[in-house]
C-alpha cells in the first residue's frame, strides 16, 4: 500500500505522515517513510539545488520540474519499488501531484504534460491514496515560523494558485482524499485513520 500526502507548505504534512507512520507500526505494519524530493543521496542533493534560495542560480520551470522528475525516479527505483514489492507500507511526504500543481497548475506548464513525464519517471508507480491536507494560504504561513526556501518564497498570489490548482486535480481523481488542514491535529489524524482503515481493510 502506498500513500503520499501533499498541499500547501504549512499544512502539516510532517506531522500528520508521522502520526499516520506511528499508528500503523502500532498495528504491526512494515511502514518507509520517504520525502519527495530526497531521501536518497542523488535526491537529496537534488532537493538542495531545487529548495536553496540562490539569486546567482536561476532556475526556469520546466527544468525545475525535470529535476524533481530526477530525483524521484531515483526514490522509486532505490526505495519506493523494493519496499513495495517486500509488501511494506510506503508513505512519501510529496509525490508527482506536487509537480503538476507546482510546475503545471501554478507555473505555467500543461498539468497533462507533467502527468505524462510523471509516468515515464516513475515508470507508473503511483499512490493508493493521496492525501490532500487543504488550509487556506495565509492561515499555513502562519503556521511557518522558519526562513522560507526558493519555493516558499514565491508569493501569495503563488500560494493561492497553488491551493486552486490541488482542489482541481483533486476535483477529477478519486484517489486524491481532500481533508481539510485547519483544525486540530488529532481531529485531522482522525480522518486520515478512517481513510487508511478503508483502505488497508483494518477494524478501526
Amino acid at each position: 500500500m502506498f500513500f503520499s500526502f501533499d498541499g500547501i507548505d504549512g499544512v502539516g504534512k510532517s506531522t500528520q505522515v508521522a502520526l499516520l507512520r506511528d499508528r500503523l507500526r502500532e498495528r504491526d505494519f512494515d511502514v518507509v517513510v520517504c520525502r519527495d524530493p530526497g531521501s536518497t543521496p542523488l535526491g537529496e542533493r537534488i532537493r538542495e539545488v531545487l529548495l536553496t534560495n540562490d539569486a546567482a542560480t536561476s532556475i526556469g520551470r520546466r527544468s525545475e520540474m525535470l529535476l524533481y522528475m530526477a530525483a524521484r525516479a531515483q526514490l522509486v527505483e532505490e526505495i519506493i519499488r523494493p519496499a513495495l514489492d517486500a509488501g511494506k507500507v510506503v508513505i512519501a511526504d510529496r509525490y508527482l501531484l506536487a509537480n503538476v500543481v507546482y510546475q503545471g497548475h501554478a507555473g505555467g506548464l500543461y498539468p497533462e504534460e507533467i502527468w505524462n513525464v510523471g509516468r515515464i519517471a516513475t515508470g507508473g508507480v503511483e499512490p493508493d491514496a493521496i492525501l490532500l491536507l487543504d488550509m487556506a494560504p495565509d492561515g499555513a504561513g502562519r503556521r511557518m515560523d522558519r526562513p522560507l526556501d526558493r519555493m516558499e518564497s514565491q508569493g501569495d498570489e503563488y500560494r493561492e494558485r497553488l491551493r486552486a490548482g490541488f482542489l482541481k486535480e483533486a476535483a477529477g481523481n478519486p484517489s486524491i482524499h481532500v481533508v481539510a488542514a485547519d483544525r486540530p491535529v488529532d481531529v485531522v489524524q482522525a480522518d486520515i485513520w478512517r481513510i487508511a482503515v478503508n483502505l488497508l481493510g483494518l477494524s478501526k
